[in-house]
């Protein structure tokens, strides 16, 4: 992401509008140029980089885009190390300790770090100039570049306008979600990503009508940190997963702008699925596993009415949220939920019962395969009744639109 200073944006009426950049040719040059840059110092120390980049940014007054460009390629694509298989502090601790030993005089620094190459133990023989090159080697700007990943110019655009949405949300208090029907795969990476950013998350709504995801925690209380907006920051670009969504987040105004209105109390910045933001995380696979997939395999071969629908409900229960990983709909719009547990560990085992059991709902179907060491867990599936499906090695689908038939027909 990008430090405050590089973020870009304007607010009209209280609503805050990041910069975008345009696929232009002047961007699009840039962005290239940047990465020439980098490209161009592979295996030079950070301070040489770092001249070549002030030398292409003098006289431009676009110097913050290019600055942009070049944080992102720091942390997103470069790996700078020291470049010495001895610790520079090692290094630093013989010279000094040589130091105090050597009587002044104008050759002192030369035989000091004669002195100290031939009482290090290294990989290699080291001359007193090496030992002067690798005396500071550990500082940020001594380090040197030693692996790049060059993105084309276009995605470090793309990510170049991600950046800066994702820098808005650094003084958010609260977002608040709206998202409409989507695979399972898209709603667990979004809910993994809740949890692992430490974002508390309250869910209302159904698969017809919405979902309203909630999200706030402790740290919105205190106006002083932004530690609780720098983990929604992190957490956008898993959004951009989930198709047809909006987005809404409220903000603390930056103060310490000129331009900024004293008597606003909060801003708003929106976001929709629509906007065209691209996220760099790993998309999730459409199955969750082998026997999600196997399933919807054999279920498409079947000649029924039933329709499986991977688009399925967010179930908000006391504790987390649940889910399901198929939805069985038929034309007179009787439909079921279907939740297949395979193998898991026993903690993931105890958690996944207890959650369908507090949901309180009855039309989901339970698939459990007798390869589970249930015992172990301490888990009983039993009071499920004829909602559970047991299973051998593969899920029949024709078990469970049997299931489905009995459970919406009444029969």
């Amino acid at each position: 992401m990008l430090p405050t200073e590089l973020l870009m944006f304007r607010v009209k009426a209280g609503l805050v509008e990041p910069r975008r950049l345009k696929a232009t040719t002047n961007n699009l040059r840039l962005a290239e140029s940047v990465t020439q840059a980098f490209e161009a110092n592979l295996n030079q120390r950070r301070a040489d980089l770092d001249e070549e980049l002030k030398a292409l940014e003098a006289g431009r007054s676009d110097f913050k885009v290019l600055r942009g460009f070049a944080h992102l390629l720091t942390n997103g694509s470069s790996t700078f190390e020291t470049g010495s298989d001895v610790d520079p502090g090692h290094i630093r601790a013989k010279v000094f300790e040589l130091a105090q030993a050597q009587p002044p005089s104008r050759h002192r620094r030369t035989l000091v770090l004669e002195q100290a190459a031939k009482s290090l133990v290294t990989e290699r023989p080291l001359s007193a100039e090496d030992l002067a090159d690798l005396l500071y080697a550990d500082l940020p700007d001594q380090q040197r570049l030693v692996a790049f990943d060059p993105p084309e110019p276009g995605d470090l655009l793309e990510r170049f306008n991600l950046a800066q949405a994702q820098g808005q949300l650094y003084r958010a208090y609260s977002l608040i979600i709206t998202a409409r029907r989507n695979e399972p795969a898209r709603y667990k990476q979004l809910l993994k990503y809740t949890k692992f950013f430490g974002l508390m998350v309250t869910v209302e709504g159904d698969a017809t009508h919405g979902f309203t995801l909630t999200m706030d925690g402790p740290t919105s209380l205190f106006s002083s940190t932004t530690r609780y907006g720098l983990a929604m920051a992190k957490f956008l670009p898993a959004l951009l997963h989930v198709t047809k969504w909006d987005l809404t987040a409220t903000l603390k105004p930056r103060k310490d702008l000129d331009w900024v209105d004293e008597s606003e109390a909060e801003w708003l910045f929106e976001l929709t699925s629509e906007d065209g933001y691209v996220s760099h995380y790993k998309p999730p696979e459409e199955h969750d596993s082998a026997l999600e997939a196997g399933f919807s395999e054999r279920f498409a071969k079947l000649d029924t009415p039933w329709q499986l629908e991977r688009e399925v409900d967010l179930v908000s229960v006391p504790g987390g949220v649940i889910v399901p990983d198929f939805r069985l709909v038929h034309p007179d719009s009787r439909s079921v939920l279907v939740e297949i547990v395979g193998y898991w560990r026993p903690e993931y085992l105890r958690k996944k019962f207890d959650l369908l059991r507090k949901s309180g709902r009855t039309d989901v179907i339970v698939c459990v395969s007798e390869r589970l060491n249930l015992d172990k867990a301490g888990v009983d599936p039993s009071d499920f009744g004829e909602r559970l499906i047991w299973f051998k090695g593969v899920l029949n689908p024709k078990d469970v639109l049997a299931l489905a038939e009995r459970m919406t027909s009444g029969a």
